[in-house]
């Protein structure tokens, strides 16, 4: 069996257990593989694909039910994240998010059914539910992406045997990218519900729709129930957002040094401030701001994503559409995701770890950018060939309505999408992978919801583009997000490239056995030395992982 052989099931032939943490040369020498998934990882997914599928079920008749934008309520990830984090813990808090959302999605189907509307209902009715699906959701989506990660126990490479005699590293880091993998999959399948509420509401009804999504809501619940007792569940941990601002503070107070929150280098220099923490939650919160300050340069690529929300879908309206309806080819983007993933995750990855290309987390992220930056270049091409083309030209909306569209084939945008599908898969999973496996474990809702909060401040930014976004200048829109994601994407490189190298050492940081025996000296990235950890491998016990 060769090193990460594409297509292989990495550990699924293990048959034996060495134990033993690799040395340098076996780290350098053998090949890495990701460990056997827990199923309880497989039931968080699914209770994400069911939450999922409500909300596009929901948000796709919204444009024709009254017109709305369907982005979730900014700031409720973050008010869920310390909710979570602080009081109820994650499962707690997703199940009653998840009843709130519950009561959201009745009132909007009360309201939608064909009496409520005649009576006026309606409006009163969308405005409340939207109110109420927002707190609910914004307390599901902080928690979720994390709790189906720390299903996952596993803190430390192992030695495992297979079959075949082969020894292999266990990595975690490589099974947390699998399972988030698999989580952005179930998402992905979610968002393919309105293919199905947008048909139903034409044929029978906006009620009826509404009626799927609630019912596939409740299915979520009980199974987000049912699978309780093989939950792992991390309890909260009380004042931690507070004690985390009040460490930052301190920095802050001696010139942006976080070491002077330790209560080591306190003692060493005589200074007191009353604090309830150890060294070690320093070094954690410190790895947590490396995390935080890398989705800096997110809001740009949520701009160039929302494009493929809102401008694409009008772009198609300009073009033949020889039946297809107008807002269906942004069904390609899931589509696409759904197909790929599975070859990323058997057969690219693993084939670039075989000839030696780690492919680490910020260079995947730099060609996400890339790839979205690709997508908007080519909009970009299709806006300039809708503005060459008969009949209407660079003034398609504008045109006499006893014409046809321009003369482009709606199916000359399969690319844009294409394109953003695969910027997706490295930039937004390997988001969510950064922010779980960068966050101190006391933390991991709340650091989720910093990235997820990037999405708002993009839709903000995309909000000030609207005046821009209009015929004639869309060819110059689409070219502008174009230079300024690739300008993010070799800014986001210059900035943070140097994480890859100490990408190893930072997901080490959580070994509890390493906090028992001492983490040895820590940058301000976060970064492990190898060296310390080396001398303190032989007092680390198997059994404390």
């Amino acid at each position: 069996m060769k090193a990460d052989e594409p297509g292989q099931l990495s550990a699924s032939d293990i048959v034996s257990v060495d134990g033993d943490e690799p040395t340098e040369e076996e780290l350098a020498t053998m090949r890495k593989v990701a460990d056997r998934l827990p199923w309880s990882a497989f039931i968080v997914a699914l209770v994400e694909l069911c939450e999922r599928f409500t909300y596009y079920g929901l948000s796709g008749p919204f444009q024709n039910y009254i017109q709305y934008d369907p982005h979730d309520t900014p700031g409720t990830p973050i008010l869920g994240a310390i909710v979570s984090d602080q009081y109820l813990g994650k499962y707690k808090t997703i199940l009653y998010s998840a009843f709130i959302y519950l009561a959201g999605i009745f009132i909007l189907f009360c309201t939608s059914l064909p009496s409520a509307i005649e009576h006026g209902a309606a409006l009163g009715g969308l405005i409340a539910a939207m109110a109420v699906i927002g707190l609910g959701t914004g307390g599901i989506k902080s928690n979720v992406s994390p709790l189906v990660a720390e299903q996952y126990r596993q803190t430390k490479m192992t030695i495992r045997v297979l079959k075949s005699g082969e020894r292999v590293i266990v990595d975690p880091a490589i099974t947390i990218q699998r399972i988030y993998m698999i989580f952005y999959l179930c998402v992905n399948l979610g968002c393919l519900s309105p293919i199905a509420t947008t048909e139903m509401e034409q044929s029978t009804g906006f009620w009826t729709a509404y009626l799927l999504c609630l019912c596939f809501f409740v299915l979520g619940i009980a199974i987000l129930i049912a699978g309780e007792r093989y939950y792992v569940v991390h309890p909260p941990k009380g004042s931690i957002i507070i004690d985390a601002f009040r460490a930052m503070w301190i920095g802050l107070r001696n010139g942006g040094n976080m070491d002077a929150a330790k209560p080591s280098y306190q003692d060493e220099r005589g200074r007191k401030y009353k604090t309830s923490w150890d060294d070690v939650y320093i070094v954690e919160l410190q790895r947590g701001l490396a995390a935080c300050r890398v989705f800096l340069f997110y809001p740009i690529y949520w701009v160039a994503y929302s494009q493929m929300l809102n401008n694409f879908i009008s772009q198609a309206g300009t073009m033949q559409l020889h039946g297809i309806p107008n807002d269906f080819m942004q069904n390609i983007d899931p589509l696409t995701i759904i197909f790929l993933i599975p070859i990323f995750d058997r057969l690219l990855y693993p084939g670039l770890r075989k000839i030696g290309i780690p492919f680490r987390p910020i260079t995947r992220i730099t060609w996400g950018f890339v790839f979205g930056a690709l997508a908007m270049a080519y909009a970009a091409i299709v806006q300039h060939l809708i503005y060459s083309s008969p009949p209407c030209y660079n003034a398609p909306l504008a045109c006499d309505t006893s014409h046809l569209p321009n003369e482009v084939h709606i199916a000359v945008q399969t690319p844009a999408y294409f394109f953003m599908a695969v910027s997706e898969i490295l930039a937004s999973v390997t988001g969510l992978e950064y922010a779980f496996t960068k966050a101190p474990p006391s933390m991991k809702s709340f650091v989720m919801s910093i990235f997820l909060l990037q999405s708002a401040f993009g839709s903000a930014l995309g909000m000030a583009l609207a005046p821009i976004a209009k015929d004639p200048r869309l060819v110059w829109m689409y070219t502008g997000l174009c230079i300024a994601t690739l300008i993010a994407a070799g800014l986001f490189w210059v900035c943070f490239k140097h994480l890859n190298a100490t990408e190893e050492s930072m997901n080490m940081l959580e070994n509890k056995g390493e906090k028992a025996v001492g983490v040895g000296h820590v940058d301000a990235t976060g970064a492990l030395d190898r060296s310390v950890k080396g001398r303190n491998r032989a007092a680390i016990s198997e059994g404390e992982v």
